[in-house]
């Protein structure tokens, strides 16, 4: 890790810094909670595990309409009063879905909230990018990105603890909590250096898209490569252990706070290390180094060596991820770097969707032996970021104050 990216920040990179991973953070946090609850809400509602997986998928493929509303409008009011409104939804609509009397409202809010949540990563990653020294982005993109697995440690923890005592239903009602954000945003975090009213107000998506259509199609198939590589390695993995394994509530909270370490760890070091050996090399070297270890993370038989196999298979699906925000920030187009970040993001999350409800029906399938359906999508979508990684190209060192 280079020290030297680390050195010599105002107190302003610092804010930006923090509010930025808290947000990515919270958002994961609330997003999460359900994946450890799946079962118990099928349970309550009367319906099969597909039927609540369903709920994960909606999340997921409404994520690109938040993405692009309140991206554009991040692109025309500024990055710091629209983060502020995202986070008030996402955390007001985790809330709400703790009051859903029936399964019908319970998908309608996780719907409204993907749209919520959609917004968050675009807008946090753009304010930081624009913000810090460009030396420090490898860095600051792996701290980043590791936000997510640190709101799903957050989630494993308050399942472990909670659960028992509150039920599903109290977990949810945590999710007020992220509100609390937006008090630290107003005080101690200004508006982008490199944001732009006029040059902002002054470009359309559609001739955006015009102009960078072949790089939005590129941006859009390597995102719909690496969501199949971390939700195809996520979202289930809880269900996994509960389903097929037979674990306890605190077994699979302990497993999963062991892979969301290793996802952090992973994020940072490999976000880090892009920084002198390529965002492309170090997303190709990271997605191969994850096949040794799926067979361990999917057919280990003891919660010994699925844990040890999960934390490595996190490293490495986090540790590709942690390249992400500087990689999409520094190839975006600078009149729409709060649009065209997160939409192409969450375009290949809408893609990737389908993921949760695809390996919860080969599943069932097959006797809910979930090992074939988690392995199989993690090693095709591992090769499948691999080679659009090598396939394309980067902007290590674009200047994001200057003009498009």
């Amino acid at each position: 890790m280079s020290f030297e990216s680390m050195r010599g920040w105002s107190s302003t990179q610092k804010h930006v810094v923090a509010a930025s991973y808290l947000g990515w953070t919270l958002d994961a946090f609330d997003f999460f909670l359900l994946v450890f609850v799946i079962k118990d809400v099928a349970g309550e509602f009367g319906t099969a595990v597909s039927a609540i997986a369903l709920a994960v998928t909606l999340t997921l493929a409404l994520r690109p309409v938040g993405a692009f509303i309140f991206g554009r409008l991040a692109d025309r009011f500024g990055r710091r009063p629209i983060l502020m409104l995202d986070v008030a939804l996402y955390s007001v609509l985790g809330f709400a879905t703790a009051f859903a009397p029936n399964l019908s409202i319970f998908l309608v809010i996780r719907a409204l909230f993907g749209v919520a949540m959609g917004g968050e990563w675009g807008i946090g990653a753009s304010l930081t990018m624009e913000t810090v020294k460009p030396q420090a982005r490898g860095f600051v993109s792996g701290l980043l990105q590791a936000g997510y697995p640190t709101g799903y440690l957050l989630a494993s923890v308050a399942y472990g603890l909670l659960y028992s005592h509150i039920g599903w239903r109290g977990l949810f009602m945590v999710g007020i909590l992220p509100a609390v954000l937006i008090l630290y945003i107003r005080r101690n975090v200004p508006e982008s250096p490199a944001w732009n009213r006029e040059r902002a107000s002054a470009a359309t998506m559609v001739n955006i898209l015009a102009r960078h259509w072949q790089l939005a199609l590129y941006a859009i198939l390597l995102m719909t490569a690496f969501n199949f590589f971390s939700h195809g390695t996520q979202d289930l993995y809880p269900t996994f252990l509960q389903k097929q394994h037979h674990f306890d509530h605190m077994t699979v909270s302990t497993i999963a706070v062991i892979y969301n370490i290793g996802a952090i760890l992973g994020g940072i070091s490999f976000g880090t290390f892009s920084q002198s050996f390529g965002r492309r090399r170090t997303m190709i070297v990271s997605a191969l180094l994850s096949l040794p270890a799926i067979w361990l993370w999917a057919f280990s038989g003891t919660a010994l060596l699925l844990g040890v196999g999960a934390f490595f298979v996190q490293f490495f699906v986090q540790g590709a991820w942690g390249v992400v925000p500087a990689h999409l920030n520094e190839l975006s187009p600078a009149e729409a770097r709060g649009t065209f970040p997160g939409t192409v993001y969450q375009l290949g999350n809408f893609i990737a969707s389908s993921n949760a409800v695809l390996q919860a029906r080969i599943a069932e399938s097959h006797q809910n032996n979930y090992s074939v359906a988690l392995a199989g999508v993690a090693i095709i979508a591992a090769l499948a970021v691999a080679l659009l990684a090598w396939l394309g190209r980067e902007a290590r060192d674009v200047d994001m104050a200057a003009p498009g």
